[in-house]
């Protein structure tokens, strides 16, 4: 990825639609497509990647016409996440954490710290990254009267060492109440470990975060008066709109994985020379025709499942936050948890099954058709897929809504 490539956008006019957006993040995609194997290869931190994002203007696609955001629709989001996706699904996980990092404060913030935070990202187009993960309850933070201390670690942050602004997400002794402030990244006392290794997703900088006597005012806790937080069934969306920008990752990196397998297949797979039917090519062989249209078939169903949900919980978070009814809000999160499963397992399948249909050539390494397996397989373990698929069945069973929590 060249410097050309990556500032290509940076003088050029925003688009004005939300078709022209999507077509933008093609292009991205293909930018990233183009070395993707090399760079998850190498490993490096992924600066250069968010520069690409931000000078294309898609960082900013969420925030205010007022503040130079182009204002665009959830639905939008959605897409360009699984666009930029397909070109490489560390990157498109960094942009979908970066959207639901930006929008939280719409969700729980007072209108002043919405005001505020609407105003600061969009218009210095700053990338968020998020030291938030429930399951960890190391991050304290200490009420000092009229500010807030935040000591402790955090074990995973994706996006955190590359971005300008942090959500921190501490325990508030006494009381384990949890308390979400916006910071800025560079500061003395956030030093990030560096230790992101994994599987897959090599390329989103989750590693741990070391916080040390990072001070912030109560005025910046967001959703929180008089040290009171207000909870409403608006405010707990984060959850869903953050499993549906997962939805729409796995569908991008299953795109590409079949897009991949199929350019392959035509170029390279030779046809079984003991079938006793003289097939000149691969794309001659029953199996191997069989098998792409199966797989095409299953991701086109998961894709409109998605974008289905997306639609459902985008009016919502779009809409008014005091008309938002736990009937809605649970609705929407049984249909993202429908729409999360399905892609999990259709893509595992795709990402899978196209070894099967390139044959034994397509596994060498120069090839890099490991990719998409290992960065499905590696997020897809974010949290167990059966809770919910729990989800969906009690509601199908017994008309239970899923009760809000950090992973539902």
């Amino acid at each position: 990825m060249s410097s050309n490539e990556i500032t290509r956008w940076a003088d050029q006019p925003k688009p004005s639609s939300a078709e022209e957006w999507i077509a933008r993040s093609r292009d991205v995609a293909k930018v990233l497509a183009a070395d993707a194997v090399e760079r998850d290869r190498a490993g490096a931190d992924p600066t250069r990647e968010v520069q690409l994002l931000k000078d294309s203007g898609l960082v900013t696609l969420l925030g205010p016409a007022e503040h130079g955001g182009a204002e665009q629709h959830w639905t939008t989001a959605c897409r360009v996440v699984r666009e930029v996706s397909a070109g490489d699904g560390s990157i498109g996980q960094l942009l979908g954490h970066h959207y639901v990092w930006a929008w939280a404060m719409r969700l729980v913030g007072t209108p002043e710290q919405i005001a505020e935070v609407d105003e600061l990202y969009t218009t210095e187009g700053h990338f968020f990254g998020g030291v938030v993960n429930p399951r960890d309850n190391d991050l304290i933070v200490t009420d000092e009267g009229e500010t807030l201390l935040y000591n402790g670690k955090k074990f995973f942050s994706t996006g955190s060492k590359v971005s300008d602004l942090l959500i921190l997400e501490g325990t508030l002794e006494p009381g384990g109440r949890s308390v979400f402030a916006v910071v800025p990244t560079r500061q003395s006392g956030i030093t990030f470990g560096g230790d992101w290794n994994n599987l897959g997703q090599r390329l989103t900088a989750s590693g741990s975060v070391e916080i040390t006597d990072v001070r912030v005012p109560w005025s910046a806790a967001a959703g929180y008066v008089d040290k009171q937080f207000r909870t409403s069934a608006f405010s707990t969306l984060h959850v869903p709109a953050l499993h549906l920008v997962f939805a729409n990752l796995y569908l991008g990196i299953a795109q590409a994985a079949l897009r991949a397998g199929a350019n392959y297949t035509r170029g390279h797979t030779r046809a079984w020379p003991y079938g006793g039917e003289g097939k000149n090519s691969g794309t001659e062989e029953f199996y191997v025709v069989e098998g792409y249209g199966d797989l095409q078939s299953k991701l086109w169903a998961a894709e409109t499942l998605t974008d289905a949900a997306g639609a459902n919980l985008a009016q919502l978070l779009h809409g008014s936050r005091d008309a938002v009814t736990r009937e809605q809000r649970g609705r929407a999160a049984v249909l993202v948890s429908a729409a999360k499963q399905r892609a999990i397992d259709v893509g595992l399948e795709v990402a899978n099954k196209v070894f099967e249909l390139t044959g034994a050539r397509a596994t060498a390494n120069s090839v890099g058709m490991d990719l998409y397996w290992r960065n499905l397989r590696t997020h897809s373990l974010h949290d167990p897929v059966a809770y919910k698929r729990v989800e969906v069945g009690r509601y199908t069973l017994l008309g239970d809504l899923p009760t809000p929590s950090p992973y539902s």
